[in-house]
C-alpha cells in the first residue's frame, strides 16, 4: 500500500518534466502507474492487509492502513478508471494546452490521494487524504483559471466540501475520543452509542453528504462541470464523489442502527435522487445533464449503502461499480462530442448518430446501463436495489413504502434523462440534414474512443457475468446483517415477480415522461418548482458578505486606539467576570521576597509611568526599554539566565529599531494631535496590569498537582539530550511551535521590506563599489588604510573615528560570542535565537559606525536568501530526524569520530537551531537594509 502511494507521489512530481519531454503522450506513460497499482490490488484481492507506522502515538496520528474487501472494490474503480482517464487525456488535449504538465501532476496525485483515502484505517489519516482530494479537486476544476466560470466553480466546490470536511473533522475527533480509538477497524467493532456519538455521527454524515453532492449540498457538482471533461469523467463519476458513499459504506456495519443514521441518509438520499433527475430533464448541455444525473445516482447509492442490510449493501456495491463504468464512459463520450463538434448543446446537434456510429453504439451501451436496461450491469444493480428495499424490515411499513415510491420516481426520471441524452446527442430531432456543428465534425480516432469503449463493454460483460461479480462483492456485504429476507443473488433473471413488474413500470413510465417532455406544449420541466440551490448559495454568500461588512464597520473603524481599547477591555472584563463567578480558590500573594526585587519593580513602575508623560519619542523608547531590562534582571535573580540573556538582547535590538524608525518622525509628540483622553487610557492600562497579575496569582494558587516544570530537566536531558531546558523546549519538545514562530518572523521581515520598498525588494545592501556621484569622490583607494570601508563615505560631521576603531576591534569578538551562544546553547545559556540576536547586534554596530555601505561590505548577501536558507534548514530537520529513526522535529543523536577532534556527539536539533540562528540574522539584516540603508538613501537624496 505504501509503495502505491509513493509511486503516485513520485509520478506526480515527475509529471511536468515528462509532459515537457513527451508532450501529451506522457499521459500514456503516467497511466502505467495506476495500472501497475491496479495489478497489485488484483493480486492481493481476497487478502486482508494491515500496515501500521507510528508517528505521533500520543495524538493517535499514525499511518495506519487497512486493505479489506471494501477498500479493494473502491481501489479497483479509482485505479482502473484512473488508468483509462489518463490514457484518454493523451488524445483529449493538444500539445499546446496551457499548464498541461501541472494538470497531469494533479491528476496523478489525485489518484494516489483517493487510494490513500479508501485504504486508510486511521480516521485522522483518512481526513488528511479527504482534504487533499478537496484541494486537488479545486485545482483541477479551476484548470482554466482565466475563465471566471472556472474560478467560481472551483471556489464553490472548495467552500462546500471544505465546510463539510471541517464538520466531519469535529465528528471524527468526538467519536475517536469517546471510543478510545481512531482506527476504523476497531471503531466499527466498538460502535459507541449515546447522545455524544450521535452528534459525532451527524457531523461525519455532513462531511460525507457534502462530498457526495447530496441535497442540500448538491449544487457544487453541476457547477464543477466547468472543469475539463477528463476531470468530470474521473472525479465526478468514479472517484471524488464516491468518497462520501465509501465513508457511509465503511461505517454502516457499526452505526447503521444509530438513531440519526437511517433517517438522515434515506430522507436526503431519495430527495437527491428525485431533484437530480428533475434537473437533468431541464438541461440542454450534455455535460450538465450528466452532472445532474450523477447527483441523482449518488442519492440512490447513498440510500442503498446507508440502509445497513446485507442485500442493500450488495445492491449498493453493484450500483457503485456500474455507475463508475457507465458515467465515466458517458462523460468521455461528451468530451469526444465537444472536442469533435465544438459544442455540447443538444439544440445544436442533429444526425450525429449517422456521422459517428461507433461512438453512438458505445454511448448507447452506457446509457442503457444508466437507465437500468437488461442485460447491462445497471439493470442487475437496480433489480437488486428494488428487492432489498421491498423486503427490508429495518424500516416501518409507511417509511418503506415512501422510500420505494421515491426511488421508483427517481428511476423513472433516470430512464427519461437517459433517453434524452441519447436523443439530444445522436438523434435527428426532425432535421432532414445534419446540423452545422455535426457537419464540421471530424471523426474521433481509435485511441480517443478506446477508453469509453472499454468501460461501456465492461458494463455489458459485468451484467452477463453478474453471478461471478457477486463473489467479489459479497465479502463486504456479508459484514452487514441479513435483516428480514433471505440472501439475494445477482442475476439477470429471477423469474416473474414484483421486482420485474416494478422494472417494467419504471421503463415504460420513463419512456412516457421523455416523450411527454419532447412535446412543446407540455414542457413542464422548464419551470423551477423545486427551487435553485445555486442561487440560494449565491444569496447566502451575499448575505455573509453584507453581515461581515456591517460587523467590520462597527468594530473596525480605522482607529487604532479604539481597536486596542476593545481588545484590552475584553481582556479585562471577561476573565475577571469568570473568575468572580467560578473560582473556588484564594490567592496567597507575596509582594516580594527580597528588597532587590522591590527596588527593581519600583524602577520598572517608575519608568512605565514616566513613559506616559514623556513628550520626547526617543526618551519614551528608552524608558520602555528600561522596563524590559528590569524584567531581564528579575529573570536572572530567579535563576533563569537564558531568559535574562534573551530579554537583554531583544530589548537592545528593539531599541535600535525604534531609533531607526524615529528618524522619520518628529522628535516631540504634538499633544494637539493626540486622540482621546489620557485619564481613560491610564485607567485601562492599570486595569489590564491588575487583571494579568490577578489571573497569574490565582493560576499559581489553583495548582493541585506536581508542576510540570519539575519534570522538564529530566525530559530535556533524556529525551532531548540537552541540559538547557529552555533551548531543548524550543528546538525539540515544542519544535513545531518554534517552526511556526520563525515562519511568522520571516513573514514579518518580508512585510517590513515590502512596506519600505513598495515596488520591489532591492536585494543586498549597497557596497562601496556601488557609490556614485558625490559619494564616490571620497571612496578610498586600494592603497589607503581604513578601519571601515563604508566609513569613508560618511559625512565627516557625522563620522567618529573612535567608534569605527572600536567597532573594528570588538566586531570579531561579538561574532565569536554569537557562535559560542549557538553551539553552547543546548547545554548552557544561549542557543540559536540568542546567538542570532548577538550576531544581529554586531551587524547593528557595524551599520551605526560605518553607514549603509559598510552593511553591504559586511554581509554582501541578500537577506531574503538567508531567511529562506534558515527556514529550509529548520523544516528539513524534520525529515532528517525521520531518517534517523526519531519523530519529526525531535532530537536524533549521532556520534562521529573526526580527526583532531576525536569523538563528537551531535543532535539533529543543532541544525534546527542553525535555521533559527540564520532566520534571526536575516531578520535583523532585512530590518537594517529597509529601515536603515534604504531610508538613509532617501534622506541623502533629499539633502542634495
Amino acid at each position: 500500500m505504501l509503495a502505491v502511494l509513493i509511486a503516485h507521489a513520485v509520478a506526480a512530481v515527475l509529471s511536468p518534466l515528462m509532459v515537457r519531454r513527451f508532450g501529451r503522450n506522457a499521459f500514456f506513460l503516467l497511466s502505467l502507474v495506476p495500472l501497475a497499482s491496479l495489478g497489485w490490488v488484483i493480486s492481493n484481492w481476497g487478502t486482508e492487509q494491515n500496515l501500521a507506522i507510528e508517528w505521533i502515538p500520543g495524538l493517535s496520528m499514525n499511518f495506519d492502513f487497512w486493505f479489506d474487501p471494501l477498500a479493494a472494490i473502491l481501489s479497483v474503480l479509482v485505479l482502473g478508471v484512473g488508468t483509462l482517464i489518463l490514457a484518454y487525456c493523451a488524445r483529449y488535449f493538444t500539445d499546446d494546452e496551457p499548464r498541461l504538465g501541472i494538470f497531469a501532476a494533479e491528476m496523478v496525485a489525485f489518484a494516489g490521494a483517493m487510494f490513500g483515502l479508501v485504504a486508510s484505517n486511521n480516521m485522522l489519516l483518512l481526513y488528511t487524504f479527504w482534504e487533499l482530494t478537496t484541494v486537488l479537486s479545486f485545482l483541477l476544476v479551476g484548470h482554466y483559471a482565466e475563465r471566471a466560470s472556472s474560478r467560481r466553480a472551483a471556489t464553490q466546490a472548495l467552500l462546500v466540501t471544505t465546510a463539510g470536511g471541517l464538520a466531519m473533522l469535529v465528528g471524527v475527533i468526538i467519536l475517536g475520543q469517546v471510543a478510545g480509538t481512531y482506527n476504523l477497524s476497531e471503531l466499527i467493532e466498538i460502535a459507541p452509542r449515546g447522545w455524544l456519538p450521535g452528534v459525532a455521527i451527524v457531523l461525519i454524515l455532513v462531511g460525507a453528504l457534502a462530498k457526495s453532492a447530496i441535497v442540500p449540498l448538491h449544487f457544487w457538482l453541476p457547477g464543477a462541470m466547468a472543469a475539463p471533461t477528463p476531470v468530470s469523467g474521473y472525479l465526478h463519476a468514479a472517484a471524488m464523489v464516491k468518497a462520501g458513499i465509501y465513508l457511509v459504506a465503511r461505517l454502516a456495519p457499526g452505526f447503521a442502527d444509530a438513531a440519526p443514521w437511517r433517517g438522515t441518509i434515506i430522507t436526503l438520499g431519495v430527495m437527491t435522487m428525485v431533484i437530480g433527475g428533475w434537473r437533468a430533464m431541464r438541461s440542454f448541455d450534455l455535460k450538465l445533464l450528466l452532472a445532474f444525473g450523477t447527483v441523482s445516482q449518488l442519492g440512490f447509492m447513498m440510500v442503498l449503502v446507508g440502509l445497513g442490510t446485507r442485500n442493500a449493501a450488495l445492491a449498493g456495491m453493484t450500483m457503485i461499480v456500474a455507475h463508475a463504468m457507465f458515467k465515466a464512459a458517458l462523460f468521455m463520450v461528451v468530451g469526444i462530442i465537444d472536442h469533435s463538434a465544438g459544442t455540447r448543446d443538444i439544440r445544436k446537434l442533429a444526425h450525429l448518430g449517422r456521422r459517428a456510429p461507433a461512438l453512438t453504439v458505445f454511448a448507447a451501451l452506457a446509457a442503457a446501463s444508466m437507465a437500468g436496461l437488461p442485460p447491462l450491469l445497471g439493470f442487475v444493480g437496480k433489480e437488486a436495489a428494488y428487492d432489498s428495499l421491498l423486503n427490508t424490515s429495518v424500516l416501518a411499513d409507511p417509511a418503506r413504502l415512501v422510500t420505494v415510491g421515491m426511488v421508483t420516481l427517481g428511476s423513472i426520471l433516470t430512464v427519461a434523462y437517459s433517453a434524452r441524452f441519447m436523443w439530444g446527442a445522436f438523434g435527428s430531432k426532425g432535421h432532414i440534414s445534419p446540423s452545422a456543428a455535426v457537419e464540421r465534425l471530424h471523426a474521433p480516432g481509435t485511441g480517443f474512443l478506446a477508453a469509453p469503449a472499454v468501460l461501456s463493454v465492461l458494463g455489458l460483460v459485468a451484467g452477463l457475468m453478474s453471478p461471478q461479480l457477486e463473489q467479489l462483492l459479497t465479502p463486504y456485504s456479508s459484514t452487514l446483517p441479513a435483516v428480514g429476507a433471505s440472501d439475494y443473488h445477482l442475476s439477470l433473471w429471477h423469474g416473474f415477480n414484483i421486482v420485474l413488474l416494478l422494472t417494467l413500470v419504471v421503463i415504460i413510465a420513463g419512456t412516457a415522461v421523455f416523450a411527454a417532455q419532447r412535446q412543446p406544449r407540455r414542457r413542464r420541466f422548464e419551470h423551477h418548482p423545486l427551487g435553485n440551490a445555486d442561487r440560494i448559495y449565491d444569496a447566502t454568500l451575499r448575505s455573509m458578505d453584507a453581515m461581515s461588512m456591517r460587523l467590520t464597520g462597527a468594530t473596525q473603524r480605522g482607529s487604532l486606539p479604539l481597536t486596542q481599547t476593545t481588545i484590552l477591555g475584553t481582556l479585562v472584563v471577561v476573565p475577571l467576570v469568570l473568575l468572580i463567578i467560578s473560582t473556588r480558590t484564594s490567592a496567597d500573594v507575596r509582594l516580594w521576597e527580597s528588597p532587590i526585587q522591590f527596588a527593581i519593580g519600583l524602577m520598572m513602575a517608575s519608568a512605565a509611568i514616566a513613559t506616559t508623560v514623556m513628550r520626547n519619542r526617543l526618551a519614551s523608547a528608552l524608558l520602555v526599554g528600561l522596563t524590559g531590562y528590569g524584567l531581564g534582571v528579575l529573570f536572572a535573580l530567579h535563576g533563569a539566565p537564558d531568559l535574562a540573556l534573551t530579554m537583554f538582547l531583544v530589548e537592545t535590538l528593539t531599541l535600535v529599531i525604534f531609533v531607526l524608525v524615529f528618524r522619520k518622525m518628529p522628535a516631540e509628540i504634538d499633544e494637539k494631535k493626540s486622540i482621546g483622553l489620557k485619564t481613560p487610557r491610564a485607567l485601562l492600562a492599570v486595569a489590564v496590569g491588575a487583571t494579568i497579575t490577578t489571573i497569574g496569582a490565582y493560576a499559581m494558587n489553583a495548582r493541585n498537582t506536581t508542576p510540570i516544570y519539575e519534570r522538564l530537566p529530566d525530559a530535556a536531558y533524556y529525551l532531548g539530550d540537552g541540559k538547557n531546558v529552555v533551548n531543548v523546549l524550543l528546538v525539540d519538545i515544542r519544535a513545531w511551535d518554534t517552526l511556526g514562530e520563525i515562519s511568522v518572523l520571516l513573514v514579518a521581515a518580508t512585510g517590513v521590506a515590502s512596506l519600505v520598498f513598495r515596488n520591489r525588494r532591492f536585494g543586498t545592501a549597497p557596497r562601496v563599489s556601488d557609490a556614485t556621484g558625490v559619494e564616490a569622490v571620497s571612496t578610498p583607494s586600494q592603497s589607503e588604510t581604513t578601519w571601515l570601508l563604508g566609513g569613508e563615505l560618511i559625512d565627516p560631521k557625522y563620522r567618529s573615528l573612535v567608534v569605527e576603531v572600536t567597532t573594528r576591534l570588538i566586531f570579531p569578538a561579538i561574532m565569536v560570542m554569537s557562535l559560542y551562544f549557538f553551539f553552547a546553547g543546548h547545554n548552557a545559556p544561549g542557543g540559536g535565537f540568542a546567538g542570532g540576536l548577538t550576531a544581529g547586534l554586531a551587524l547593528v554596530l557595524r551599520y551605526l559606525a560605518g553607514g549603509r555601505y559598510e552593511l553591504g561590505e559586511t554581509v554582501p548577501v541578500d537577506a531574503g536568501k538567508i531567511l529562506g536558507l534558515g527556514l529550509t534548514l529548520a523544516a528539513g530537520t524534520a525529515l532528517v530526524s525521520l531518517f534517523l529513526g526519531a519523530p519529526a522535529l525531535s532530537s536524533a543523536v549521532f556520534e562521529v569520530t573526526l580527526p583532531l577532534l576525536g569523538d563528537v556527539k551531535m543532535v539533529t536539533s543543532l541544525f534546527f537551531d542553525l535555521g533559527v540562528y540564520l532566520i534571526v540574522v536575516g531578520l535583523v539584516l532585512d530590518i537594517l537594509r529597509s529601515l536603515g540603508a534604504r531610508l538613509d538613501a532617501k534622506i541623502e537624496v533629499n539633502q542634495r
